[in-house]
């Protein structure tokens, strides 16, 4: 499993990691986590506003910061 945080390091970036972190150990799972901070890539997989989450390619969250059990419920 890839779990990718799109932002440029912002608070919320840092946030969300977190909280995607916090939710995979909870869940029992040991995901690859990426950190993508280059803005032509953000663009390209269609996330115009920051942080965004992205799971094994799927985005699944933009412009906020989802809770650990919001993240948990889309492992």
């Amino acid at each position: 499993m890839l779990i990718q945080i799109l932002g440029t390091g912002c608070p919320k970036c840092r946030q969300l990691e977190a909280n995607a972190r916090e939710a995979a150990a909870k869940m029992g799972v040991q995901p690859e986590i990426a950190k993508v901070t280059d803005i032509d890539e953000i663009m390209n997989m269609g996330v115009m506003m920051t942080p965004a989450l992205v799971i094994d390619g799927e985005v699944k969250s933009v412009g906020k910061v989802l809770t650990v059990d919001q993240i948990a419920a889309q492992l």
